[in-house]
């Protein structure tokens, strides 16, 4: 049984991690930023973009966004975007992405199970990597 306590610790050792994954990701070929901003163009695969759907003028949650490409991406595709994550890091280096990409997308830090924007959207969506770090998923 996990206690709350136990939650916690494993809540924080997760997000040092993601923490520190941030400026390698930041400097690594296999997310090229710097070709992501230069190229201004949607990276999402043929399943993201098929599963979800046209987006255009649709507000959407990205859910444990890491470092937003991905939520730039749906906002580049005419969605009103809004990221969450949990890492303060991943979420300034978003921010910063599209900063200067010139997108107008909302990040926001939040542990996305203790979330509540006070608001609803039209779109949900969470991606690779996202549930392994989900304790309940309930």
């Amino acid at each position: 049984m996990t206690t709350p306590e136990s939650r916690s610790a494993m809540v924080d050792a997760n997000r040092s991690n993601w923490d520190s994954r941030v400026p390698v990701h930041l400097d690594s070929a296999f997310y090229d930023v710097a070709g992501f901003i230069e190229r201004r163009e949607p990276r999402l695969d043929a399943v993201e973009r098929e599963e979800v759907g046209d987006v255009a003028g649709k507000s959407l949650l990205h859910l444990q966004c890491h470092i937003g490409i991905d939520t730039v991406s749906w906002a580049l595709l005419g969605a009103a975007a809004t990221g969450v994550d949990f890492s303060a890091p991943a979420v300034e280096a978003a921010r910063d992405i599209a900063r200067q990409m010139y997108v107008d997308v909302s990040f926001v830090q939040s542990d996305v199970l203790q979330l509540d924007l006070r608001r609803q959207f039209d779109v949900v969506v969470a991606t690779h990597g996202v549930l392994c770090s989900l304790m309940d998923l309930a």
